[in-house]
């Protein structure tokens, strides 16, 4: 019998490395690709760079202070889905994680660790913060399936829904239908629960087998257990939770709507539910992992989606807005969440063990944001 040497740990982090690598040049070419040749058929940069300047200084202060609270709307789904975390902690790790997300490739995967890293810092159990990932994530894939199709029926209203849209209506009912069909599944029973894990850790030893490491044991009892959290934490928060999504989501589209109307896009040109339809559908594509925080992805989906049949003027105006739209959105988390990261490194005060921040936590008021 032939024993097959162990990969050395020094070559599999060259091939990460290489990967990564490979990660960061498509995803460049194929922003260099939207911006240098797509972007430019649909809008002229000269034109929107003058609808940008266009706009008065209270529509500029007007749309940074809907920016900055759509910022801030996310951080209570965050301090929701996970109870005991301050609402400064949820800020501080989620803009830092979302910097992350938003320039390297593979991005989301490498911010869900900087948060778990930071949050093992402060005294949180890993299990925590992976439960709270879970049911916020969840939660915010039910949402933007869920958006799409209130959209299309707010098209359909009145009547600017075609035949196209309500097939994807159709599609996108079931889609939804389906997802929380397998949620109820996984909830259903402990035992249900455990086959779900049983083979969950029979497909990632298999995977790890070709990678000649060790396979994975007892993810029967993890899922068991992991089940009763969700149900526990759901129990009493699910309401809270899901208002706190919605909010988030509609916080973001807001952004972009005000843009459309501050550059002189009327109602009558692009109405509200035709914005929210696009919006919607966009971030749905976006969810394709193509370019660090769907770069250029969004910026020509949204621009195209929103400007088909309308005048050049009126797409030019679109263009700016879809560009300032962005750049509140997707490039200012990025100073600020290298400016959190920053703080983080040098801040100590935060910092406890699992313990320390249980007694912590134990000997305040209310047990959720201790002075």
């Amino acid at each position: 019998m032939t024993v097959e040497a162990p990969v050395d740990p020094a070559v599999q982090h060259q091939r990460w490395w290489h990967s990564r690598w490979l990660q960061g040049a498509l995803s460049l070419a194929v922003v260099a690709l939207i911006f240098g040749f797509l972007f430019p058929r649909v809008a002229d940069y000269g034109e929107v760079w003058k609808s940008i300047r266009a706009m008065t200084w209270l529509e500029g202060v007007s749309l940074g202070l809907i920016a900055a609270w759509n910022l801030a709307s996310y951080w209570p789904m965050l301090t929701g889905v996970q109870p005991g975390l301050r609402l400064r902690e949820a800020a501080v790790a989620n803009l830092a994680s979302t910097a992350i997300s938003n320039t390297l490739p593979g991005g989301a995967a490498l911010g869900v660790g900087a948060t778990v890293t930071m949050q093992r810092s402060w005294g949180i159990p890993v299990s925590d913060t992976a439960l709270a990932a879970v049911v916020g994530g969840i939660w915010n894939n039910f949402v933007k399936l869920g958006l799409p199709i209130v959209a299309l029926a707010l098209l359909a209203i009145t009547g600017e829904a075609g035949a196209g849209l309500a097939v994807a209506a159709l599609i996108g009912i079931a889609v939804l239908a389906t997802a929380i069909a397998a949620f109820a599944m996984l909830l259903r029973g402990p035992e249900l629960a455990a086959r779900v894990g049983a083979a969950a850790g029979t497909a990632v030893s298999a995977v790890r087998g070709v990678l000649r490491r060790d396979p994975v044991a007892g993810w029967d009892e993890r899922a068991r257990r992991f089940r009763a959290d969700i149900i526990g934490l759901l129990a009493h928060r699910w309401i809270r939770i899901t208002v706190a999504t919605l909010v988030s989501h509609l916080s973001l589209f807001l952004v972009l709507l005000v843009a459309l109307r501050h550059v002189g896009v009327s109602d009558d040109e692009v109405s509200w539910a035709k914005v929210l339809a696009s919006f919607s559908f966009v971030r749905l594509l976006s969810a394709v992992p193509l370019t660090p925080g769907g770069l250029g992805v969004v910026e020509l989906g949204l621009t195209a989606a929103l400007g088909s049949g309308l005048p050049d003027g009126t797409k030019n105006q679109i263009a700016a807005a879809v560009l300032v739209y962005r750049g509140l959105t997707w490039f200012v988390p990025i100073p600020l969440g290298i400016g959190s990261w920053l703080f983080w490194r040098t801040n100590r005060s935060w910092r406890r063990t699992v313990s320390a921040r249980q007694q912590w936590l134990a000997g305040t008021a209310d047990g959720t944001d201790p002075a």
